[in-house]
């Protein structure tokens, strides 16, 4: 089974960590790809730039428009993924909770299955 667990950032919550709160997540988040490599549970693994630097694309009357930065106004945005392969839900939930943004108030990580992916329908 497939899962997408989603990393939910808030700047403001990071910007309010130290620079060594900062450097335990990476340091943790450099663990937990090494441990998902070892395990065979990971497919892949992205992190994505600030939503200031997003372009919205809207076609409109057949043309594209577009505008800079995040889709919508929100606190939280969508700061990286982890794409795994594993047995099951409870499994990945388990994993879920080894990211270091699970244990910081205000930061969230969300695990949803996926349910199919080139073209090819999840059992």
């Amino acid at each position: 089974m497939q899962f997408l667990i989603s990393l939910h950032l808030n700047p403001a919550v990071l910007d309010a960590l130290t620079d060594e709160e900062k450097a335990a997540i990476g340091e943790g988040h450099g663990r937990f790809i090494e441990a998902l490599k070892e395990s065979g549970e990971l497919i892949s693994t992205q992190a994505l730039v600030d939503p200031s630097q997003a372009a919205v694309v809207r076609v409109r009357n057949g043309q594209p428009v577009v505008t800079d930065g995040p889709f919508l106004e929100s606190k939280e945005y969508l700061g990286g993924f982890y794409l795994l392969d594993c047995e099951s839900r409870e499994r990945a939930i388990e994993l879920a909770a080894q990211i270091p943004d699970a244990a910081i108030d205000g930061l969230g990580v969300e695990v949803r299955q996926v349910m199919f992916a080139d073209g090819q329908l999840e059992a």
